[in-house]
């Protein structure tokens, strides 16, 4: 999401006649789009700030901005913390971002904007033509979350959940698509909350599906809880929709999910897993994972090592417990660092024999990739697989934006590497 806020941003600013520039001397405005999910986010904030202090050194300073999360959660601090900034602006405030550089630019004045006016917002950018042209793109429906798992931070920084009309949802991607976009990602911070006018995001995917040049459409990500019966249908009904899903589930102890408000169980959890399975028998998951929540046991931590061998998720996102200011598990007492870690290890260790078991099976098969753009070795050609596996071929023909039928010759951790074969058609779900 933060990619796409990015890029909007700067089909904003072209209104006011600021262009990117790749060559950090020439900027007159820097602005630093930031994260708040992981721990010492702040901390890279005053980092990256003191490397543009020093860029700048002997040049006039640019307008410096912190936009996002971390403007959202402690912009008034930094702005006392750190007089070279200029302004702050939360990820709902985007659309006041000209007006802020115009003001700073005149007036040099210090911006504190961090309300949440996330309609205004989406009003502001359907005005603006997205002109992404990335074969793959991303486009936002959904932002917010009234979800309030104690671990996280998201309800503080980007509000309570928002659904953008399903009209505009179409516009932009019908302008995606034009551009020479060919598979578009949905984003939402719980993407299957998606609500418009009692349309949901099943609604939305056959909408989409009828865009003759859409060749693929994915999401994420999803809470369990939003889970809905037409959704699964979805993902049997609807061919332009990849069969891998990203379904967080955090931990795989029913014990722990209610510790973090989760609000389902693993026995539900497991149960939309076998629902999707029998609509698309290709589908495959992955998942992310907390290790040592607080009060984690022993036991709770096997159960979610359990978890991963029965679902065997094809790829794991999996941290230490990180404690963020302002949420309630940021009063809990902490699990022994030294004992974290080594679940953290022992966890990821399984993770990565699943994940290589399953890519070694890969090689000698065939798949449908979508290729992206060719690589610094201009016969080299990158793509994604279905399930979203980076693939690298050679190959004489320009394959940006093809969908091609690969045999996979080899592999490593996160790559595979493959020939295409010359057909008429690939075969759907190959892999």
């Amino acid at each position: 999401m933060n990619e796409y806020d990015s890029n909007r941003i700067l089909h904003l600013t072209k209104k006011i006649n600021y262009y990117s520039t790749k060559n950090i001397n020439e900027a007159d405005c820097y602005i630093l789009n930031t994260c708040h999910i992981r721990e010492k986010a702040t901390d890279k904030v005053y980092h990256e700030v003191g490397r543009v202090k020093k860029q700048f050194r002997d040049k006039k300073k640019p307008i410096v901005l912190i936009v996002g999360c971390v403007a959202q959660a402690e912009g008034e601090v930094l702005l006392k913390k750190e007089k070279y900034i200029n302004a702050v602006v939360g990820p709902q405030s985007y659309h006041e971002i000209n007006k802020i550089i115009l003001n700073t630019e005149n007036e040099n004045i210090k911006v504190n904007s961090t309300e949440f006016e996330v309609i205004k917002k989406f009003d502001q950018l359907n005005i603006v033509k997205n002109t992404n042209s990335k074969i793959s793109s991303f486009l936002t429906i959904q932002e917010g979350c009234d979800k309030f798992c104690k671990f996280c931070v998201v309800p503080y920084t980007r509000g309570p959940e928002y659904s953008r009309s399903s009209s505009e949802i179409i516009l932009e991607a019908k302008q995606l698509v034009e551009n020479g976009s060919r598979e578009i990602t949905l984003l939402g911070q719980n993407v299957n909350a998606y609500n418009w006018r009692n349309q949901r995001l099943s609604d939305l995917l056959y909408s989409l599906s009828e865009i003759k040049d859409l060749k693929r459409i994915r999401y994420t990500t999803s809470h369990p809880k939003d889970f809905t019966d037409d959704l699964v249908e979805a993902h049997g009904a609807c061919k332009k929709l990849m069969p891998l899903l990203h379904l967080p589930v955090q931990s795989g102890s029913t014990k722990i999910l209610k510790n973090m408000n989760r609000n389902h169980t693993i026995e539900e959890y497991l149960q939309i897993i076998e629902k999707l399975k029998k609509k698309n028998s290709y589908i495959k998951f992955s998942s992310d994972f907390i290790i040592a929540y607080p009060d984690e046991t022993r036991d709770d931590f096997e159960k979610t090592v359990s978890l991963m061998k029965q679902v065997e998720f094809i790829n794991s996102y999996s941290f230490i417990f990180s404690a963020r200011p302002g949420t309630p598990a940021a009063n809990f007492k902490k699990v022994d660092e030294k004992i974290a870690k080594e679940r953290l290890v022992i966890f990821q260790r399984v993770a990565d024999e699943i994940k290589t078991k399953y890519r070694n099976k890969l090689v000698n098969s065939t798949t449908n990739v979508l290729f992206e753009n060719n690589t610094k070795d201009l016969d080299k050609y990158f793509g994604r697989d279905e399930y979203f596996n980076s693939v690298i071929v050679n190959s004489s023909e320009n394959l940006a934006g093809k969908i091609r039928k690969v045999k996979i010759n080899s592999c490593n951790h996160n790559t595979l590497f493959g020939e295409v074969i010359l057909e008429n058609k690939p075969k759907e779900y190959a892999a």
